[in-house]
């Protein structure tokens, strides 16, 4: 068993005195050797395809009828493309007590599938009723017909289907076709929350290449004059070079678009004396995701407003990421957060929050002063947040904000994402004493 309880046990030596997968120092080459084990990708299959019937069989489910691409490839290790993700087109069946069979879309995707993935014994051809325009209804008849022949195989036809994601068109048709279904994301869910050792693994590969691309927005492609997009692009290139399997978006705001806070790039050039906000969001090339923040300033010191809202952003992100503990709830951390649109709403902003990754970019569960002061959930080893912080005014010309990659270990906090603050901000804070920083590399004086 793993450190956090579920899955292998990765390389722990009583000599380095902690689980290799708790140690954002401790990282793997993305390429397989011969003489260093690294990532067991099948290992990994192996434990989350187990999560997902534990936690379908504590639900009451007889299976699992999976549409959205995340979960599909959580419980098969399948992925054809981004693209395929949400659009309904493929599918993916795990019947309690059987094998994972996965719909894939005829013709050369169906064959990559048969060929890519040995580990899969059961692939057979999707029915897409999407975009069918009078031929809906009985393309949908066709998959329900399918999913039906998978139940019937495995005995369990009468029993509660979960399901993750559907339109109107296919819930009627697997109601005709004399199911019973049932809601699949609080069994999904619960299974991708808690990450094994072989996923936090790849959550900090991720999390060092997108230290790689920050680093070098920071220092060598920002320049007055550029457009935010240049360095969009140049971040793309990087992680693409170094095999992520999807750039999700490179979120690059300047000057007078980071108040209100413009969340996408444009062509806006950056001018001295700018504050640059980068968000950097993509799939590593293990297939977790990284998601994290930073600001700068293009060419100039910060004013002292600057040096204060930049403080003010990483007090409360640090205040929060202490709350990080297991056996804390999602309450401890929503208030360390200040009063924002969140709570005069009753909605989430995503801007000051928290929220799980892993292969995709929101799992599992949100933390935000709109719910979770009323509404805690316990915070376990193994979880895995983004959280972010925002100091977003009225009347400011511009503004900060920051977010962390942070995993929950058996003794606290650990935050994968290291790329340094600038310490034109940072060598200007009175530190507060955060304990867990004493052990964090790369985060300035705590």
């Amino acid at each position: 068993m793993g450190s956090n309880g579920e899955g292998s046990d990765l390389r722990t030596h009583d000599f380095i005195g902690e689980p290799h997968e708790y140690n954002p120092r401790r990282l793997f080459s993305k390429t397989g050797t011969d003489y260093w084990g690294q990532v067991d990708f099948d290992q990994l299959r192996k434990d989350r395809l187990a999560k997902a019937r534990k936690r379908m069989d504590e639900e009451g489910l007889g299976s699992l009828l999976l549409f959205a691409g995340e979960n599909i490839r959580y419980v098969t290790g399948s992925y054809q493309g981004n693209w395929k993700y949400n659009i309904f087109i493929r599918y993916a069946v795990l019947p309690k007590g059987g094998d994972p069979v996965l719909f894939e879309t005829v013709g050369s995707d169906l064959i990559r599938s048969e060929m890519d993935m040995p580990w899969l014994d059961d692939v057979r051809p999707a029915m897409t009723w999407r975009w069918a325009e009078g031929a809906e209804g009985m393309m949908a008849e066709k998959m329900a017909e399918g999913v039906r022949e998978v139940l019937e195989e495995n005995g369990v036809e009468d029993e509660p289907v979960g399901v993750d994601a559907y339109d109107q068109t296919a819930y009627h048709a697997l109601q005709d076709a004399g199911l019973e279904l049932e809601n699949a994301w609080s069994a999904i869910s619960k299974a991708r929350v808690r990450k094994t050792p072989d996923e936090l693994e790849l959550l900090k590969m991720s999390a060092a290449y997108g230290d790689g691309a920050m680093w070098r927005a920071m220092n060598e492609w920002t320049k007055p004059g550029i457009p935010e997009k240049e360095i969009t692009a140049k971040v793309n290139e990087y992680l693409y070079r170094n095999g992520f399997d999807h750039v999700y978006d490179i979120i690059v705001a300047s000057g007078g678009r980071t108040n209100p806070y413009g969340r996408w790039a444009t062509d806006k050039v950056l001018r001295q004396g700018d504050l640059v906000i980068a968000d950097i969001n993509a799939v590593g090339p293990g297939g977790y995701f990284i998601d994290y923040v930073r600001t700068w300033k293009v060419d100039a010191d910060p004013t002292e407003e600057e040096i204060a809202l930049y403080e003010q952003c990483y007090d409360q992100l640090y205040s929060a990421i202490e709350q990080l503990q297991p056996g804390n709830t999602t309450k401890d951390v929503a208030e360390q957060f200040r009063e924002y649109d969140d709570d005069e709403y009753g909605s989430v902003s995503i801007q000051q929050a928290a929220h799980s990754i892993g292969i995709s970019l929101y799992e599992g569960m949100w933390v935000s002063r709109a719910y979770s002061l009323d509404y805690p959930a316990e915070l376990e080893e193994g979880m895995y947040f983004a959280i972010e912080t925002f100091a977003g005014h009225e009347d400011l010309d511009q503004t900060v904000r920051l977010e962390e990659n942070v995993m929950i270990t058996d003794e606290g906090p650990v935050i994968t994402t290291l790329c340094e603050h600038p310490d034109y901000f940072t060598d200007h804070f009175d530190h507060r004493d955060y304990d867990f920083l004493q052990r964090q590399p790369g985060h300035g004086p705590a």
